[in-house]
């Protein structure tokens, strides 16, 4: 049975730093991604890792400020989130499957998701 389980949310003014993880078990995952979904708002794309790690995509709002990367050796993906903005708010997911794509029909696995909160 497979599991993605996140951490690393949490309340933060603007301006300071999260280190999001995602921990998969029941099964490896050639892609692996990141996702948001703000109050009232519709889940929209984050980040895309490959299984290497050396193909990563990113939403144009958080690039130059996110990076996603994983560790297989743990099964576990990194959001590593810097100079957050009252606009980063919402619950972050985490998704796995076999194509990476920003699309969130694209991923066969979901997390329940993390509460991050930046306060102005």
């Amino acid at each position: 049975q497979v599991q993605l389980v996140e951490s690393g949310g949490g309340l933060v003014q603007a301006g300071a730093s999260l280190r999001l993880s995602c921990a998969a078990s029941g099964g490896s995952f050639s892609a692996m991604g990141w996702f948001r979904q703000a109050p009232g708002e519709e889940r929209e794309f984050v980040a895309s890792i490959g299984w290497s790690g050396t193909t990563t995509y990113y939403a144009d709002p958080v690039k130059g400020r996110f990076t996603i990367s994983r560790d297989n050796a743990k099964n576990t993906i990194y959001l590593q989130i810097d100079s957050l903005k009252p606009e980063d708010t919402g619950v972050y997911y985490c998704a796995a499957g076999t194509i990476i794509t920003a699309q969130a029909t694209g991923y066969d696995y979901w997390g329940q998701g993390t509460q991050v909160t930046v306060s102005s």
